[in-house]
């Protein structure tokens, strides 16, 4: 049997997109309240039953608002930060400290988001 677990968790920053045509929306200086929602599978459950205590996710958490909350994505990741490349960070950051994750999705609204997945 394969057991999936999910969490999700919230930050809000701002950030603009380069490479765009001039005059993109999104090559403006804007903001999202992003939505983090991070996968973890295992084939079993350990002796309590869990794939992972949800309280060990408070890493991401913890992650997110000392780092990214309230601030410009720009001027702290070294990276475009478009939804995409904020989920492949934060999937490289999941799967070090929580060998079990399988995804992570980063949504900018309620319509629109990106995920990275482990290749099965």
């Amino acid at each position: 049997m394969r057991y999936t677990i999910r969490k999700r968790f919230t930050f809000s920053a701002a950030h603009w997109l380069e490479g765009l045509p001039k005059g993109h929306q999104c090559a403006r200086l804007h903001g999202h309240n992003y939505v983090v929602t991070i996968e973890l599978a295992a084939n079993g459950v350990n002796s309590v039953g869990m794939v992972r205590d949800y309280g060990d996710l408070a890493k991401m958490r913890d992650y997110l608002d000392s780092e990214l909350d309230h601030r410009s994505l720009n001027d702290v990741l070294k990276f475009n930060p478009t939804a995409e490349q904020l989920a492949g960070y934060l999937y490289s950051l999941a799967r070090l400290w929580f060998p079990e994750t399988q995804a992570v999705a980063v949504e900018e609204t309620p319509n629109v988001w990106a995920e990275c997945r482990r290749d099965r």
